[in-house]
């Protein structure tokens, strides 16, 4: 984390703005970006094209060839077409749902997607419900990114569509880290509907594969044993499921449906809407699929159905706790400590994002700012434009697709509701354990020295901290005790302790307690989100790796006006250093791959810059290797090969650098990039004062949310806005004290924050 960076104007290449502007400039817009509306526009040579996408879709389901379809201005020919959905897809409407594959017949991809999954929102006045839901989401678990797109076929426009990310093998290799192993969507294969009796509830039905497969679709080769094996060990062998299942993220999907009242999914009437991938730990990993009936709009949950919009804001937050039906819930719940660990990921999202108005509903509305010209030049929509607005907030009657029509809750009328009521509930009145004041023992480690973590810790009856060596394999778990050994200070003061070993440069850990009642986490979104410490192979001497930039687009400038990867040795020392015959590399193996040229010096307390470009030939300091921005390590070793420092790294953002805080010494972090120059680190958070009042805000850099607190303001509520240095406004909202707001599909770069006349900096990675 960090804060704003104060250097000496003499060692920059620029100024601080110019460097913002030109970062943010730089930054090339995602086919999922929240703020843009794709323009998908598809060509048949066949004018009854339509038709055609009808029969496959009564048929076989195979894709039509399209003469070519045009995203955003950039053409590709030759792409499969069809028709997708189930209670949305209707033969006589115009607007149904379309699943473009950009590869079926030519190796296309575009912005690195091949596929393009649309939605055409017919059961959501709002416009609302499956972007919004999967923003939510992600704050908690891997889930699809999802924006709008305007649709035309042949011209015309069909209307506006959700457009979300394909749960594909794409998908689970990049959060996954692989795309082989068992895969299953969990759909019926032929649909479900009413008296559909084949469902992907997770109920053991014996070792024949055959009395699976019309329930499971398998996207992989080969894995009805292994979906066999996961569901008789829910079963039969509980105490051995985390060999089996991700638990954590098991929790947090049924957490999220439930808050959210999304019934058309594990645990509502159909058992539906979840992907399974079982990832290189040979776990399940559950992803969400699905959202267009999120908040209310599915009545069914499999044991009757739910249809007003009271029934929903007071469903149980323990539906299904004792029904063998639902065994993904039922076996869980049974277990006291998942069921802490459940009522704990339930009260997260509720405070999060339900406490209060600003957070969830500035959101919203900031979404319908971003479509409502073209909600209106909709006009296949399935309801009003009036509707549109108004879903928000107020209940719509009957008038959607399907028989009778449906009524769909108003989000707020249905989240308020929900929210008051489940906090007046016993589970969530319940005193949680609060942990506080957490320290490690040596900010610097040394891989394969061990270190000690330690919280002040209350309301509890047991504690953990969990921790790993290795991105994206389970969490080790070893008990936090508070008895005076574990460098707690005394017995049973309230401070507990664990060692955690360091076998790797970068560890990551969380922490956990749990009273008779309830759970609490820290951060309160792990397993999804945690802490880290970063250490190094050896004992760091005077010489340091100080900063790097593995992907610069427009940050610093090279002799011959190039933007290439940089690396910032720093001498924290009292004595110049002479460097001939040290060496950089991004190779173990190969340490000398750069080697300092005789005369080269760097003096104490001064900064040398490194450019890693293969551009030998150029003036100063060019190395033989580049950097990697999705991930790989740093060594500098002396003239004897000995190890002086090493950094491991994981993926970089474009213009945003990697550093110590604080300088010299300090764990890395992202952070505004410092060119030769101090690193000026100290807490992640942003502070602007002025006579009106103070502003706070945290943690900064950021990826997923931050938060905002002001104090002093003589007024109740303050407008905040966020808008990127183009001058464009990606958040308007209002507040009194505290909010939290989402900047996970926000764009990397730097943005501008202000409450009332207080402004400050803003850098998301």
């Amino acid at each position: 984390m960090r804060e704003s960076t104060s250097t000496s104007s003499m060692k920059k290449l620029f100024s601080l703005f110019a460097l913002l502007a030109l970062s943010l400039i730089s930054t090339a817009q995602s086919f999922y970006d929240i703020n843009t509306i794709q323009t998908i526009e598809l060509t048949f040579e066949e004018s009854n094209w339509d038709a055609l996408l009808d029969a496959e879709k009564a048929g076989d389901g195979d894709y039509i060839m399209a003469q070519s379809v045009l995203i955003n201005g950039l053409e590709y020919d030759s792409v499969g077409v069809k028709y997708k959905g189930n209670s949305t897809y209707n033969a006589n409407q115009v607007k149904n749902p379309f699943h473009i594959e950009l590869d079926t017949y030519k190796d296309h991809e575009h912005d690195g997607y091949t596929d393009i999954k649309l939605s055409n929102v017919a059961k959501d006045p709002s416009f609302l419900r499956e972007v919004l839901s999967y923003q939510i989401l992600r704050d908690y678990m891997d889930a699809p990114l999802s924006n709008y797109a305007n649709v035309y076929v042949n011209g015309d426009l069909i209307g506006l569509y959700s457009n979300s990310e394909s749960v594909s093998k794409k998908f689970v290799n990049s959060r996954f880290g692989s795309n082989d192993n068992t895969f299953i969507k969990c759909n019926p294969v032929d649909g479900a509907g009413p008296g559909s009796n084949e469902l992907p509830d997770l109920v053991y039905l014996g070792q024949d594969s055959g009395d699976y497969d019309e329930a499971y679709e398998l996207k992989s080769d080969f894995g009805w044993e292994d979906l066999i094996n996961l569901c008789d060990t829910l079963e039969n062998h509980i105490g051995d499921i985390e060999e089996i299942l991700d638990v954590d993220r098991a929790l947090w999907m049924l957490a999220f449906d439930n808050i959210l009242v999304n019934l058309d999914s594990y645990i509502g009437g159909f058992k539906q809407n979840y992907y399974l991938y079982r990832d290189d730990n040979d776990r399940f990993v559950p992803v969400v699929w699905d959202l267009n009936e999120s908040f209310g709009t599915f009545s069914m949950t499999g044991s009757g159905n739910l249809n007003n919009t009271t029934s929903k804001q007071q469903m149980s937050h323990l539906l299904h706790e004792n029904d063998e039906d639902f065994p993904l819930i039922s076996q869980l719940l049974s277990n006291p400590s998942y069921k802490k660990m459940y009522l704990a990921h339930c009260k997260t999202i509720l405070e999060d994002h339900f406490a209060n108005d600003d957070q969830y509903v500035a959101a919203a509305e900031a979404l319908q700012d971003i479509i409502a010209a073209d909600v209106q030049a909709d006009d296949n929509k399935f309801y009003t434009y009036n509707n549109f607005i108004s879903n928000l907030n107020s209940d719509i009657g009957g008038g959607g697709p399907g028989p009778g029509g449906m009524s769909v809750p108003g989000i707020t009328n249905l989240m308020d509701g929900r929210y008051s009521y489940l906090m007046n509930q016993d589970d969530f009145e319940a005193t949680q354990p609060t942990i506080d004041d957490i320290q490690i023992s040596i900010e610097t480690p040394t891989v394969g020295e061990p270190i000690t973590v330690t919280a002040t810790i209350l309301n509890e009856n047991t504690a953990f901290l969990g921790y790993r060596s290795e991105p994206n394999t389970p969490f080790q778990k070893v008990e936090l005790l508070d008895d005076g050994m574990h460098n707690d200070g005394s017995a049973n003061d309230g401070v507990f302790g664990a060692e955690m070993p360091i076998e790797s440069n970068l560890v990551e850990y969380y922490l956990y307690a749990e009273n008779d009642d309830i759970g609490a986490f820290s951060p309160t979104n792990a397993e999804h989100e945690f802490y880290s410490v970063s250490a190094t192979n050896v004992v760091i001497g005077d010489i340091v790796i100080n900063e790097f930039m593995a992907s610069n687009d427009a940050t610093a400038i090279d002799q011959d006006g190039e933007y290439d990867d940089w690396i910032e040795l720093y001498n924290r020392g009292d004595e110049t250093v002479e460097l001939d015959g040290y060496h950089l590399s991004d190779d173990e193996s190969e340490l000398g791959i750069f080697t300092f040229p005789e005369g080269a010096i760097l003096q104490a307390d001064d900064y040398l810059v490194v450019w890693a470009d293969k551009d030998l030939d150029q003036t100063g300091f060019h190395a033989d290797f580049k950097l990697s921005a999705s991930g790989e390590s740093i060594y500098l070793s002396d003239s004897e090969f000995t190890l002086l420092d090493a950094i491991t790294f994981n993926e970089q953002t474009t213009d945003i650098s990697f550093g110590r805080s604080p300088n010299g010494t300090g764990t890395f972090q992202f952070m505004e990039p410092t060119f030769a120059a101090e690193n000026d680190v100290p807490l992640g958070i942003e502070e602007a004062v002025n006579q009106d009042g103070t502003m706070k805000l945290y943690p900064n850099p950021t990826q997923e949310n931050f938060t905002i607190e002001l104090s002093g303001f003589e007024t109740t509520t303050q407008e905040i806005l966020v808008y990127d240095l183009q001058g464009k406004t990606v958040f308007q909202g209002s507040v009194r004290d505290t909010i939290i707001i989402d900047a996970s599909d926000w764009t990397a770069g730097f943005y501008v924050v202000t409450a009332g006349s207080l402004r400050t900096k803003l850098v998301v990675y």
